[in-house]
């Protein structure tokens, strides 16, 4: 049981980076499905939970500091905002695990100003989904991409 945890902690962690890290990692390190689906959906969901609480903060103080002006209306925000416009904190809640990362997700949800409980209950059900059916796949067809591309 100590052995499985402590192989999990890497795959937490990088889960936070990026939700793909997760069930690979956890696949690679010789987790259980189990565990590596717990293991990342807790890793982003601590992203989003400390951007939920702090992210007014990392925003205001933290990032400032080391971000330089940019411009407002980027071909990037335009499309973010016409994210945000058709499909509200459901669309980029979906879309966090797939297309953006865990900490750009929480951020945007943070800048638009969901509420907390709004934005955890959407990341967790996100996260919950694509954790089960990125692992998921990952585990049944996992030989066969590292035989094909790894060997």
């Amino acid at each position: 049981m100590w052995e499985e945890l402590l192989r999990a902690v890497p795959v937490y962690f990088s889960s936070m980076l990026k939700f793909f890290f997760g069930p690979l990692g956890g696949y690679a390190a010789g987790l259980t499905l189990l565990t590596t689906i717990l293991t990342t959906v807790a890793g982003m969901m601590t992203v989003v939970v400390v951007f939920a609480y702090f992210g007014t903060f990392i925003r205001d103080k933290i990032a400032a500091r080391f971000m330089r002006k940019q411009r407002r209306f980027t071909p990037k925000n335009r499309r973010l905002v016409r994210i945000w416009k058709r499909f509200g904190i459901f669309g980029v809640a979906i879309l966090t695990p797939v297309l953006f990362t865990p900490i750009v997700g929480a951020a945007i949800a943070v800048s638009f100003g969901v509420p907390r409980q709004t934005m955890i209950l959407h990341m967790f059900i996100s996260a919950s989904i694509w954790g089960v059916l990125i692992s998921v796949i990952v585990y049944v067809f996992g030989d066969g991409i590292v035989a094909r591309y790894f060997n």
